[in-house]
Parts: C-alpha cells; sequence; structure tokens
C-alpha cells in the first residue's frame, strides 16, 4: 500500500510517456500515416532521453 503513495522517478515517467505514446502511434497508424510518424517521432526522442539516463545511472 506505500507503493501507492511513493512518488515516481522521472525514469518511471518517461518509460509510461513512451508506451502511451507507441500505442498511440500504432492506432492512429491505421487512419492517418503523417499524424503517426509525428507521434513516433515524440516517442523516439524519449527513448532516446530513457537510454542516455539509464547509462548515466549504470555509470554510479
Amino acid at each position: 500500500m506505500k507503493e501507492w503513495f511513493k512518488s515516481k522517478s522521472r525514469l518511471e515517467k518517461l518509460k509510461k510517456r513512451y508506451t502511451e505514446l507507441m500505442k498511440r502511434s500504432y492506432a492512429i497508424a491505421l487512419r492517418d500515416k503523417s499524424e503517426s510518424d509525428r507521434v513516433n517521432r515524440q516517442a523516439k526522442k524519449i527513448y532516446n532521453e530513457i537510454q542516455y539516463l539509464t547509462l548515466k545511472q549504470a555509470d554510479k
């Protein structure tokens, strides 16, 4: 129950946002390719930030 009140780290928030964007991109791809590409670019930016933070944590 304590996990409910625990604040999420920046990495956890980014992973959740990335997952949401990828799902949205896939769903939109069936109707609008250009919009799907735009959402996918946003997701890739977040993915690159996730990789950077993960490597940064590994250096510690």
